[in-house]
């Protein structure tokens, strides 16, 4: 139960921390964003609780193709936001990510991948 515990604490400092830099400093903020911080620590509780290297290689396959149909999103939610607001961006944004994951998760089938 401790490791649950800590690994949400430690997750979640890096995410407020992250979202306090991006406050004073937008593109630094944006840089820090883009690694793949919560990727690395998700790889190492997985190595740090035994789990197979099948099982962590899996979750690399599968992030990056769950990545892919996010990037639309990150191009047009700047777009939109001017234009429609927050919320209704964050719709749009939503609606896109689903219909691009869609088109990933059969796109993906031809090549022996199960999104879903």
């Amino acid at each position: 139960m401790f490791i649950i515990f800590f690994k949400v604490l430690i997750t979640s400092v890096i995410i407020v921390l992250i979202s306090e830099i991006a406050k004073i400093n937008d593109r630094f903020g944006g840089l820090i964003a883009a690694m793949p911080l919560t990727t690395f620590l998700i790889l190492f509780w997985l190595y740090y609780e035994d789990v197979s290297t099948i099982k962590i290689a899996n979750h690399m396959t599968y992030t990056l193709l769950y990545i892919l149909p996010t990037i639309p999103m990150f191009l047009l939610f700047p777009f939109c936001i001017n234009k429609f607001g927050f919320w209704l961006s964050i719709l749009i944004s939503v609606f896109v990510t689903l219909i691009c994951t869609l088109l990933m998760h059969y796109l993906s089938k031809n090549f022996n991948f199960k999104l879903f």
